[in-house]
């Protein structure tokens, strides 16, 4: 009987260590025949409650991406376009300072193929993606799809194939069932390839700073001006105040319509799918670099961005024609002529917003016009407060000139973005954070009027309201400076590069290194997050902790993992664990997701996972999974210089509150030490 129970406890043992495997994403395939040449693939997801799968358009920099990896595809097909995808949501991340995309409950990924050799009978295609909750896990999917034979035919496969985080041997092949279209599950046909709907958070923080930029343009010298002008040609022209007010309303209508119009149209010409990849791509990121750069110059004085004078011309002419049509064409007047110092703003918008998909481009370019139109309406309703208004002057240009200061700083984070993907270590933090002292310690001169620029007006002293702004941006400059010395800039977070990406991550002079100031990093280390001395490979960690008789802290994480970068941020940091990491153990991290290729003679086959491992990823990937039963990250381990669990109670530990994580480290460390 005891041995019964005992074979039983073990067994259950067993299933819960192995269960700390997870696969949060299940998938089915199927193949549909287009035409003589044409296929359909299609993946099929569905996603554990409070999951999130990452998408294909999630930008650089931030979570991983799906990928799709097609296997001997050179003369045997081609594919068509990019893949699409079904409903996905939009959400800031605060971490990577990014908009990232993805699925929750499920997923449906379609790729169409042109078959190139008709001799070909299967298709293989890889699928590698993250999935995260309160943990990240990178996945690797293997499928293998049939080319139908019957002209009605689908193959419906059900992969075999596991994931380079499973702990039983795989399969290396997929079992499928050809049968006809009748009997396959309906495939969500009308979700593939439609933009893809923002957060309503996202949303309404798209209209918020479109809405207050459109006041911005309001407060410009082509666009100010023109107020008083056009309230009083409705008052005028009107037989009565009520016909006035209809006429003024009607034109804030029609000024609110072109700019949605125009977003609508970026929207449709382009796709939002399109866009959105473009925004994650490098050479997208320095073409838009460029033109903030020619956005801000003109915003400067050095020259007017306008459209040919013949448009406004013709427009201005069918205005005269009176009724709701002359109205129509008066907005569009406004907007032809204002475009020198709406079309930088309204360019900006429309590709940031763009870049988000959905209906994001038509939300802002709806706050937009809405701010814009407002005061013609308003002040044509109530013509007195025309004599509240200020008049026009100088302090006009003033707003263009910050804004153009404002667009050049932008500029930067987009140059900033490319330089990070292509790790060229052009734009480090301080060469970014010195860049940004000067724009606006500039501004900051402007604004108290020691600089003047083309098109100021001579001036013997400057506005209250003036020498405010002007205090403010020296504040913010004064603010930026500790940052070449290593301070986070907490308020800046999203837009400089990591403290990692730096000429020097201790910061200039190297000040705020704590205990790794004062000495030589060890070889094969490196300053990790915090200033904490890490190594990135477990034998060079394994040889220096035998060297110091320290414990081990293994830390498996990731490059695109948000809660490893949580954990760091927000536990790591904190005063009572800090010292520990830098003190008391030696710390290896070991990123599941590093791409760099193993050496031929150090790849082989995973016998946890049947799988091939040819990254350094993967390696420790199958380290993790093959020593600690689990596939998530982040994920801590403490060992002795055997590579033994010091924590037997509790052997791995992952997103925990620091309290938690102090008594963890601890527990394991006075083991070490007895």
């Amino acid at each position: 009987m005891k041995k019964i129970l005992f074979i039983l406890f073990a067994f259950l043992a067993f299933t819960k260590v192995n269960a700390q495997v997870l696969d949060p994403a299940k998938w089915t395939t199927t193949i549909e025949k287009k035409s003589e040449t044409n296929y359909i693939l299609t993946f099929n997801a569905v996603i554990e409650k409070d999951w999130h799968l990452y998408s294909q358009f999630t930008p650089d920099g931030g979570p991983l991406p799906l990928e799709i990896i097609f296997k001997d595809q050179k003369g045997n097909f081609n594919l068509v376009g990019k893949a699409k995808e079904s409903k996905t949501a939009t959400a800031f991340n605060d971490v990577f300072g990014v908009n990232e995309t993805f699925f929750h409950d499920k997923a449906q990924i379609q790729q169409e193929i042109t078959l190139v050799n008709p001799k070909i009978n299967s298709i293989q295609a890889e699928l590698n993606y993250q999935v995260c909750k309160e943990v990240c896990i990178n996945l690797e999917k293997k499928f293998t799809f049939k080319i139908p034979t019957a002209e009605s035919a689908v193959a419906v496969i059900t992969p075999v194939t596991t994931i380079k985080s499973d702990t039983t041997k795989a399969d290396t092949t997929n079992t499928f069932t050809v049968v006809t279209k009748e009997t396959v599950a309906p495939v969500e046909k009308e979700v593939i390839g439609q933009p893809k709907p923002t957060s309503e958070r996202g949303l309404w923080s798209i209209f918020f700073i479109a809405f207050f930029s459109g006041f911005a343009a309001l407060l410009t010298p082509c666009v100010f001006p023109m107020i008083p002008m056009t309230v009083s040609f409705f008052t005028k022209q009107s037989k009565n105040k009520a016909a006035g007010i209809r006429n003024a309303i009607i034109y804030g209508i029609s000024i609110i319509l072109i700019y949605v119009l125009l977003g609508f149209l970026v929207t449709w010409i382009f796709g939002a799918d399109a866009l959105n990849a473009l925004s994650t791509n490098v050479w997208f990121n320095i073409l838009f670099f460029i033109l903030l750069v020619v956005f801000a110059t003109s915003f400067l004085g050095a020259f007017e961005i306008m459209l040919p004078n013949s448009w406004a011309n013709k427009v201005d002419s069918q205005a005269d024609r009176g009724g709701i049509v002359g109205i129509l064409f008066m907005a569009l007047a406004l907007a032809i002529v204002s475009f020198s110092c709406t079309g930088p703003i309204v360019g900006t918008l429309l590709v940031d917003a763009a870049s988000k998909g959905g209906i994001a481009p038509i939300i802002g370019m709806f706050g937009f016009s809405l701010a814009l139109a407002l005061p013609f309406m308003l002040f044509a309703m109530f013509p007195g407060w025309l004599n509240s208004l200020p008049k026009s002057g100088g302090w006009l240009n003033t707003v263009k000139v910050v804004l153009g200061f404002l667009e050049l700083a932008l500029a930067f984070k987009f140059l900033s973005n490319a330089d990070l993907v292509l790790q060229l270590h052009l734009l480090e933090r301080e060469v970014f954070l010195v860049i940004w002292i000067a724009i606006f310690g500039t501004l900051a001169f402007y604004l108290f009027g020691k600089i003047t620029l083309p098109h100021d007006s001579p001036i013997s002293h400057i506005s209250v309201g003036r020498l405010s702004l002007g205090l403010l941006v020296l504040s913010f400059t004064m603010y930026l400076i500790p940052g070449l010395w290593g301070a986070p800039l907490k308020l800046i977070n999203a837009f400089p590069p990591p403290m990692e990406y730096s000429e020097s991550p201790l910061g200039v002079g190297g000040s705020n290194a704590g205990s790794a100031s004062s000495t030589v990093l060890p070889e094969g280390a490196k300053l990790g997050p915090n200033q904490i001395v890490v190594f990135d490979d477990y034998d060079e960690g394994l040889a220096y902790a035998k060297m110091v008789n320290k414990p081990i802290m293994l830390d498996f994480t990731g490059h695109a993992c948000v809660n490893c970068r949580k954990m760091e941020n927000n536990v790591w940091s904190d005063e009572t664990i800090l010292p520990i990491l830098k003190n008391e153990v030696v710390v290896i991290s070991l990123y599941v997701d590093d791409k760099r290729p193993l050496p031929k003679n150090e790849q082989f086959i995973s016998k946890s996972t049947g799988a091939e491992i040819e990254t350094i990823g993967d390696k420790w990937t199958d380290f993790m999974i093959s020593k600690y039963n689990t596939n998530t990250q982040p994920l801590y381990v403490l060992t002795d210089l055997q590579g033994n669990n010091l924590n037997v109670n509790q052997p791995t530990i992952s997103y925990v509150s620091v309290e938690e994580y102090e008594a963890w480290l601890k527990v394991g460390i006075s083991k070490f030490t007895k």
